[in-house]
């Protein structure tokens, strides 16, 4: 997908351990915040570090997720039928400008996760090939190294209830991209702490559906 989709919605702390990792408690409800659809990529395509991210010191960060693409207008949508409204799956990195997430925007996410190229994505899986959204392993490695490896069956809310929560009041166009959350071993949560650097590539696989291979770059001045 190199077209912007025309919402990304996204699931913060959707794994225990994930949440454990960044030393938060599971929330009680979804916890929600947007991408910039401008920071879509390819699966592909090269991760630029923007000069803005850059300072303080290195701060950008994977996180692998499964991706839900929706197939047509959805609101108040039931749990039991919140999967026929779902057109198929991507395989996504969350990339993440830590600093700006968590300082340099008040607290708020969108800023850290928006920048351009934040975000890619693999082509799309029709739904109709994938059996369970909730039985797929995902895999991330840096470098050959696999960094993070978890099942989709850890989700604290499954695909199910986050289409059906996200609809509640609010309706999702077709084309609405859903990230679910990242598990455990982004580089944030590492002693010393670990992020994407110049030639970094950086892969997310997930059985069934695709992989993403993206290499990084510093933008230059």
């Amino acid at each position: 997908m190199t077209v912007a989709p025309p919402a990304i919605l996204c699931i913060g702390r959707n794994y225990a351990d994930h949440a454990a990792e960044m030393g938060a408690a599971p929330p009680a409800h979804p916890m929600v915040f947007m991408k910039n659809p401008a920071s879509i990529a390819g699966p592909s395509d090269e991760i630029v570090i923007p000069r803005i991210c850059l300072e303080p010191g290195p701060q950008v960060d994977w996180e692998g997720e499964l991706a839900v693409e929706i197939g047509r207008a959805a609101r108040d949508v039931p749990e039991s039928e919140a999967l026929s409204f779902v057109a198929g799956y991507r395989v996504a990195n969350d990339v993440s400008a830590r600093w700006w997430q968590k300082e340099g925007s008040g607290g708020q996410f969108c800023r850290g996760k928006s920048f351009d190229t934040f975000c890619p994505v693999s082509a799309l899986r029709p739904a109709r090939e994938v059996s369970s959204p909730q039985a797929l392993t995902l895999r991330t490695t840096l470098n050959g190294e696999v960094v993070q490896e978890a099942s989709t069956s850890l989700m604290l809310f499954p695909v199910a209830r986050l289409v059906a929560e996200l609809s509640r009041g609010t309706t999702l166009l077709p084309g609405t991209l859903i990230l679910t959350g990242t598990p455990s071993g982004v580089g944030a949560a590492r002693t010393p702490p670990r992020f994407l650097g110049e030639g970094d590539i950086v892969e997310v696989s997930i059985e069934g559906v695709g992989s993403i291979r993206n290499r990084v770059r510093r933008e230059q001045a």
